[in-house]
């Protein structure tokens, strides 16, 4: 049974004009960056990008029929697919549990996302964005899962490890202008709950992304600016 204490609050985390701040912060970030000609560059330089953006419908202006899990998730496919197609890789609805499969035989990676939730799918792209080269070239990152019911020394590991994918995950979240719900994923926990700080440790470091942006991974500020270039446009 899960005690649902400390938990903290993100419907007030994040407003339009935390929104307009964060986009511009990352389009100076992303000057700055295609600026050096020692830096990476993607294949969404801050002009290119807002061309391709350009016509893509805002996530809450679908009509009513257009926002099932099915439309969503079809919306951000498409965004990503369109955003990293350079780097070989692909999003790709899932009828399971989520799992990331690196390129091979000349074909892509593939992050699949769980039984086709749009949320499932920001996070799933939240783990592939932290992962460098060499855990992008592993099945599931490389990372270890041990499925609800885990022990209490399970949970406290697996919380430490999912701060910074959820942190990421809502900042991708309200740049779709949904709300977002933390998820220690422990539904049969079968001990006391109450002292954990996870969620106000995933609070915290969306804060820390919020007013450092430039400590975003790489990949984050690409996908969070196209988000935000397109969600919040007429703000």
């Amino acid at each position: 049974m899960i005690i649902q204490t400390n938990q903290s609050d993100f419907s007030t985390l994040f407003t339009a004009f935390d929104a307009k701040t964060l986009l511009e912060r990352l389009r100076e970030l992303e000057t700055i960056s295609t600026n050096n000609s020692k830096s990476y560059e993607t294949s969404a330089t801050t002009q290119s990008l807002d061309e391709k953006t350009r016509n893509i419908l805002p996530i809450h202006r679908l009509t009513s029929h257009q926002t099932s899990e099915y439309a969503l998730t079809n919306w951000l496919i498409s965004l990503f697919n369109m955003l990293f197609s350079e780097q070989k890789v692909e999003l790709v609805r899932g009828e399971q549990e989520p799992e990331y499969f690196p390129a091979q035989n000349g074909k892509p990676a593939r992050i699949e996302f769980a039984h086709g939730f749009f949320a499932s799918a920001l996070h799933e792209i939240s783990h592939w964005c932290i992962a460098g080269e060499q855990r992008r070239g592993l099945n599931d990152f490389g990372y270890w899962y041990v499925l609800d019911g885990r022990t209490k020394a399970q949970q406290q590991a697996f919380e430490r490890v999912e701060i910074t994918p959820q942190a990421l995950e809502c900042l991708f979240t309200f740049a779709c202008k949904r709300p977002f719900k933390v998820s220690q994923d422990n539904l049969f926990a079968n001990f006391d709950t109450s002292t954990s700080t996870f969620s106000y440790d995933v609070h915290q470091k969306v804060i820390q992304y919020m007013t450092t942006p430039q400590t975003l991974p790489r990949d984050a500020k690409v996908l969070l600016r196209a988000l935000l270039t397109i969600n919040y446009r007429n703000n």
